[in-house]
């Protein structure tokens, strides 16, 4: 199981940035696949996740900004980030996990891909 996670930069606030999550060695079918974030100094949270049956859930926090999708095909997965903030500046993370609940969880994800920076200037 490999997650490479790509896409990050540095963007002014209320810009958009698409992150990519590339998946090798497993099928998107068998895995959830989250987005995490770690600001500096904070822990690591839960952005979003989409599930094996391909249910998406995003935290409050990014809900109507953030979008999590997959394309299965190309064994992809998707952050759609739109209306950025300075607080969600970040290293992101994709992590995969075979439990088929939109669970943001960091400790159910054993599988990690390496971050991806964001930087939202105000």
């Amino acid at each position: 199981v490999q997650l490479q996670a790509s896409g990050g930069g540095l963007v002014q606030a209320g810009g958009s940035l698409r992150l990519s999550c590339e998946a090798s060695g497993f099928s998107l079918y068998s895995y959830t696949i989250g987005w995490f974030r770690q600001a500096p100094g904070k822990e690591r949270e839960g952005v979003a996740c989409i599930s094996r049956g391909g249910s998406a859930y995003a935290v409050d926090s990014v809900e109507g900004r953030f979008t999590i999708s997959r394309d299965t095909d190309k064994n992809m997965v998707y952050l759609q980030m739109n209306s950025l903030k300075p607080e969600d500046t970040g290293v992101y993370y994709c992590a995969a996990t075979t439990r088929n609940t939109a669970t943001m969880t960091t400790h159910l994800y054993p599988y990690w891909g390496q971050g991806t920076l964001v930087t939202v200037s105000s």
